[in-house]
C-alpha cells in the first residue's frame, strides 16, 4: 500500500534554510518573497531548529507592526537573534521513515512540518500539505 512508501517520495529537498548567526530580518525577506511557512535553521548541514511564519509574526508584529520594512528589519536585528525565535527542539523524522510514520507524527501534534534527517543532517522537509497532496492522488 502507498502509505508504507518512503517519505522521500513526498518530501521537499530544495529547502530555504537560515543559519543561527544570520540576522532575523532575513526571515522577513524569506517569508515575504517565498510561498513557504517553515524555515529550518542549520549549522553547516546539521539541523538545530526551525522557524515558522507564525513564530516570526509573533515577534515582528505586536509593538513593531507600524514600521516600514527597513525600520522593522533594524528593530528585529537589534532585538532578537535567530535562536530567540526558533524552535530549538523540533520533532524530526528519519529519511527511512514511511509516509504513514509522517502522517502519525503530524496528526498527533499541533505543528505542520517535519524536518527529515539522516542522522543530524537535514535532508528534507515533509509538511501536512505534502500529505494532503499525496492523499488526493490515491
Amino acid at each position: 500500500m502507498k502509505k508504507n512508501e518512503s517519505i522521500s517520495g513526498i518530501m521537499s529537498t530544495e529547502l530555504t534554510t537560515v543559519h543561527d548567526g544570520q540576522p532575523v530580518s532575513q526571515l522577513r525577506q524569506i517569508f515575504e518573497e517565498k510561498p513557504i511557512h517553515h524555515v529550518p535553521v542549520v549549522s553547516g548541514e546539521k539541523l538545530i531548529g526551525i522557524v515558522t511564519s507564525n513564530d516570526f509574526m509573533r515577534v515582528s508584529f505586536g509593538e513593531f507592526g507600524n514600521q516600514d520594512g527597513k525600520g522593522l528589519d533594524s528593530i528585529l536585528d537589534h532585538t532578537y537573534k535567530m535562536h530567540d525565535i526558533m524552535n530549538q527542539n523540533p520533532v524530526t523524522i528519519p529519511q527511512t521513515a514511511t509516509i504513514r510514520d509522517a502522517a502519525r507524527l503530524l496528526g498527533s501534534h499541533s505543528f505542520h512540518a517535519l524536518p527529515v534527517v539522516d542522522g543530524e543532517k537535514l535532508v528534507g522537509l515533509v509538511t501536512s500539505t505534502d500529505l494532503i497532496n499525496f492523499l488526493a492522488e490515491l
